[in-house]
């Protein structure tokens, strides 16, 4: 099943008629592969793992397909699409990765949902693209046609950082938060929460959700002998994560994990703030999963430490899996549980 957006580009793929094609930040459909009835070659740079994985059965000659926050290689093509992102601040930067990847007079054909901030792209579109106009308009979804005009400024990573010192209950860290990261200035409060009650951990700890690193760095800061493997769904919070521990001196293993599908080692604690939202949408089932796969991926004796919003389901599937409840701190929005697996 296509979202509305990937159906609105499918019915213009006269657009891409012969063309070689890059999409970018495509959604959890196959669209890429759809393209195919009319285009020569896709290529697909996923920014969510997840999509990735569902597109990767698809693979082949003319169906190229990569996770990441770049392509690992220079080539242009004749049109790029990109899916306007639910994190508006990324935006800018998908726009200059396009860029870099258009043919001269290269064709852009950006899609995005109404309540999503796509109305706003003529205002955003950067000066290196002509002015956009809208081609089509149906299934709440806006696609938005543009051209090349000119070179775009060198895409340097770095460039799209937020780079600040954050005051932890376990010291100052430097955080850097790539573009469309959830990490403000300052501590969120579940994670504040969750590091002013920081348990002693030992051996092999995992970080779900990473994001840009303040857990595995507060962790590292009081505990450098930790083995930590930060997982993220997101590419461009991987990234972040790495340039944090990197501007801290840490070390971390730092990989893609569609939950905890990729991990492949039993932990002797798992701590996060988890994700529980899939796009726009929250959904129990993240959570549910989460408890499920910490219980079977931690050793005996492993340490399950996580905080949590206190309306997420979170203490029946913890009580089921772990045998009982355990909230080690909690205020008027947020839990801390922490668990030992018998």
């Amino acid at each position: 099943m296509l979202t509305n957006a990937s159906q609105v580009l499918l019915r213009n793929s006269e657009l891409v008629k012969d063309q070689s094609v890059l999409v970018i930040n495509y959604e959890s459909d196959h669209l890429p592969k759809e393209l195919l009835s009319t285009a020569s070659s896709v290529c697909g740079l996923a920014l969510d793992y997840h999509h990735h994985l569902l597109m990767q059965p698809y693979a082949s000659a003319n169906l190229t397909l990569h996770f990441g926050h770049q392509l690992p290689n220079d080539d242009s093509f004749d049109t790029v699409i990109v899916y306007f992102p639910k994190a508006k601040a990324l935006a800018p930067y998908l726009f200059n990765l396009a860029a870099k990847h258009l043919k001269a007079q290269g064709q852009l054909i950006v899609v995005g949902e109404n309540k999503g901030g796509i109305k706003s792209l003529p205002k955003q579109l950067p000066s290196y693209f002509d002015k956009p106009f809208k081609a089509d308009n149906a299934r709440h979804c806006i696609v938005f046609l543009s051209e090349l005009n000119a070179q775009a400024p060198k895409l340097t990573l770095t460039d799209w950082q937020s780079k600040y010192q954050l005051e932890t209950p376990q010291g100052q860290i430097t955080i850097c938060n790539l573009v469309g990261v959830f990490s403000e200035k300052k501590l969120d409060e579940g994670t504040q929460l969750l590091l002013e009650n920081l348990p002693k951990m030992r051996g092999k700890v995992l970080d779900f959700g990473c994001g840009a690193g303040v857990i595995a760095a507060a962790l590292l800061k009081v505990q450098p002998e930790l083995k930590i493997d930060c997982v993220d769904i997101n590419a461009m919070a991987l990234a972040s994560c790495e340039l944090t521990l990197a501007a801290n001196g840490f070390n971390a293993n730092i990989f893609a994990s569609d939950g905890l599908e990729q991990t492949n080692v039993r932990y002797d604690g798992i701590i996060s703030n988890p994700p529980f939202h899939d796009g726009l949408a929250s959904t129990t089932d993240i959570a549910t999963n989460f408890v499920k796969d910490s219980a079977k991926n931690l050793q005996s004796g492993g340490l399950f430490h996580i905080v949590a919003n206190r309306h997420l389901p979170y203490s029946d599937t913890i009580a089921e899996n772990f045998g009982s409840v355990e909230v080690a701190a909690e205020n008027n929005k947020y839990k801390i549980y922490s668990n030992i697996k018998p």
